[in-house]
């Protein structure tokens, strides 16, 4: 442990611009980029800032998910109210 304890070893290198490209790339491809986040976030030997970024990720997508659905959800409601008593047309 290093002498002011902040949980690194002395061997610890931070990841280099490369190694961000990398991971944003692979990031980017649609299922791939879900089962990496998960990969990195919980798996071991894992680079300790990549797995923080993929576990904030993933806290990220899911509040956005929710927030998502809350808001298709108020959207249905509106709707279905509009038009559930716009079209009470009588035979004559």
């Amino acid at each position: 442990m290093d002498p002011l304890n902040t949980g690194f070893t002395t061997n610890y290198k931070p990841m280099t611009m490369g190694d961000w490209l990398i991971t944003f790339i692979i990031q980017a491809i649609p299922l791939v980029g879900i089962i990496m986040l998960f990969v990195w976030a919980f798996g071991d030997g894992t680079h300790p800032s990549k797995k923080t970024w993929a576990q904030a990720s993933l806290i990220f997508a899911l509040i956005m998910f929710i927030l998502v659905i809350i808001f298709i959800a108020a959207l249905w409601t509106m709707f279905s109210s509009f038009f559930s008593g716009a079209y009470n047309i009588q035979s004559v």
